[in-house]
């Protein structure tokens, strides 16, 4: 399944979403990590709050496994923390284009997305 156009993508597997309002950036993990994972099981979000800088961790995915870092790939400040998906790891598994997603940022320069992989490109690297 190809990962969807809507957003861009970290070759650590974390998509970037730009909401309407046009700098807040939802973030979340690709199928194609959730996939190599195997059962997500823990979810623990270490930034829930304040500033942030591309390239910086968030948090970690942990799964029967493996255990993955969580990067994010703007600067700005987290502003929201999915709650529901800390609380239900196994939403990972279901739904990560969706309701799955694990942190908002607002991001001090929207443009930095531009740098991230493209959809085609994401999956061209994965085999998808």
């Amino acid at each position: 399944m190809p990962s969807p156009n809507d957003r861009r993508y970290l070759e650590s597997h974390e998509w970037h979403k730009l909401e309407s309002d046009g700098s807040t950036v939802t973030i979340g993990v690709s199928q194609f990590a959730v996939d190599e994972l195997t059962d997500v099981t823990y979810v623990d979000i270490t930034k829930t709050a304040g500033p942030i800088k591309a390239g910086e961790t968030f948090g970690e995915v942990e799964s029967v496994k493996a255990t993955s870092e969580l990067y994010v790939g703007v600067d700005g400040e987290v502003v929201k923390v999915n709650q529901e998906a800390i609380d239900n790891p196994a939403m990972l598994n279901e739904d990560p284009f969706g309701n799955a997603w694990l942190i908002q940022v607002k991001a001090s320069d929207p443009a930095q997305l531009e740098k991230l992989l493209s959809a085609a490109d994401y999956d061209k690297q994965h085999g998808a």
